[in-house]
Formats: C-alpha cells, structure tokens, sequence
C-alpha cells in the first residue's frame, strides 16, 4: 500500500466510523474499487486506535468526568458505565457465537453494499422519533436494545453509530444524549476490535512508517470532524438526510461491483 493509498483509507475510516454511513462498508466499497486488497492488520488497528483517540478528544471531559466518578464511587456514574457495560454484551456474544461467519461477510462487496440499503432505511426512521426523544439518559433496557443495534452494525454496511442513536431515539432518548451513549459505547467497541487483531500482529510484515502515520492521523483529524458533523445534525433534525447519501451508494455498488 502506497502513501496515497494509506491517507485515502485514513479520510474514509474517519469519517464514515462517526458518521451514519458504515466505515466497514465504505472500506470494503473502496478497497474493491481501488483493487487495494485487504490493508493488512497492522493497519487496521493502526486506524482503530486514530478513532478511538477521535472519541476521547471530542468527548475528553465526559469521559474525565465518568472515570474520575467510578474511581470517586460517584452512583451516577457507576450506573452510566454499567450501561455502557450492559450495551456491550449482545456484541460479544454475537460474535463469540458467529464470529467466522461475520468475518466472511466482509470479503463480499455485495453485503456491504446492500447493508447501507439497510442503514438508509434504519436513518429514515428518525424523521418520526428524533421530534420526540427527550429523556436525558437510557433506561438498563434501551441499553440492552442499544446494544443489540451495535450487534446488527457488526455486518459491513450497516452504521454503528447510525443504528445506535436510531435506536436510542426510538426508545425515547434525547439526541445530544443518544450521540453521547453511542459514541462512548464506541471506545468499547474500537477498543475490542483492536485487541481482537492485535494477536495477528506477529504474522506481519513491518508496513512503511510514513504510510501509517500518514493514514492515523488523518483518521483521527477526520474522525473528530466527523463526530462535530454528526451532532450538529442531530440538533437539527436533519439526521435522516443521510440515508439519501447511502442509498444510491448501495444501488451504485450493487450495479458495478
């Protein structure tokens, strides 16, 4: 992989982890298109922890705050990393129980391109729910079904963040508060991806140094813009526009790969 192929993936990865459009997805559309092939394991994770430093940057002061109240036996926040924590497990067990098989679905152009037909369809439901959401945090049971839409997003092409909020808007959360839980949600996530590759590393090949600087650090720049993006959205109803982003990129896909 080149430098410009590296920085190419890097603005893709950032952008479309936080935004609702499926960063699997468009990895899988763009490696198809540019015949780059899998980016290698290195890589990956190298992208993984870019985005997850997007997280800890935009949300830093949460996320002081929620540590410092565990360590500090603070109620509220025990119960909101409980949450957290509760939100996690259908992921887990998802992919304990059909790992193999969700890995394979990422070899396929055509799952990723019909799982953003999906995510489109998913966004266009917060025309109705997002008007209505105003509960300041989730109940332990919208954590459970948030969860359980992380679970869903694990297949390429559908969003995790996109599914997340919408389902966190669907059970009555506030939308400043669905962006908070889903994106803290997502330090679990990207945190257990990374991990999950990192026995891999030692059947790799040592990449340039350029080309992974050069692409971590455009995800996580991106990746920052991306979460800004996303929230500004939300506060103004117009979350559900992107589904007419995904959709003819779903169809485009299906027609040409």
């Amino acid at each position: 992989m080149d430098l410009l192929q590296a920085m190419l993936l890097g603005l893709v990865q950032g952008l479309t982890e936080f935004l609702p459009v499926s960063s699997s997805g468009h990895l899988v559309l763009v490696q198809a298109l540019l015949d780059v092939g899998e980016e290698g394991v290195l890589f990956e994770v190298v992208l993984h922890v870019a985005t997850l430093g997007s997280v800890l940057l935009f949300y830093r002061k949460r996320v002081v705050e929620l540590v410092l109240g565990v360590l500090r036996g603070q109620s509220a926040a025990w119960h909101y990393a409980a949450k957290l924590g509760v939100a996690t497990l259908p992921a887990v067990a998802l992919v304990l129980v059909a790992g193999d098989f969700l890995e394979a679905q990422f070899e396929s152009a055509r799952v990723a391109a019909s799982g953003l037909l999906a995510t489109g369809a998913i966004l266009w439901t917060t025309r109705r729910t997002l008007p209505h959401a105003a509960a300041p945090m989730p109940t332990y049971t919208a954590a459970l079904l948030i969860g359980c839409a992380q679970a869903l997003a694990i297949l390429p092409g559908i969003s995790r963040s996109g599914a997340t909020v919408a389902a966190a808007l669907a059970l009555g959360v506030a939308p400043a508060a669905a962006a908070e839980f889903s994106f803290l949600l997502s330090v679990v996530a990207i945190s257990g991806a990374a991990v999950r590759m990192l026995p891999d590393l030692g059947s790799v090949e040592a990449a340039a140094s350029a080309s992974l600087l050069a692409g971590g650090a455009i995800a996580l720049a991106s990746g920052v813009a991306a979460i800004w993006a996303f929230v500004r959205l939300l506060r103004t109803g117009a979350f559900y526009a992107f589904a007419w982003y995904v959709w003819p990129v779903g169809l485009f896909a299906l027609l040409l790969l």
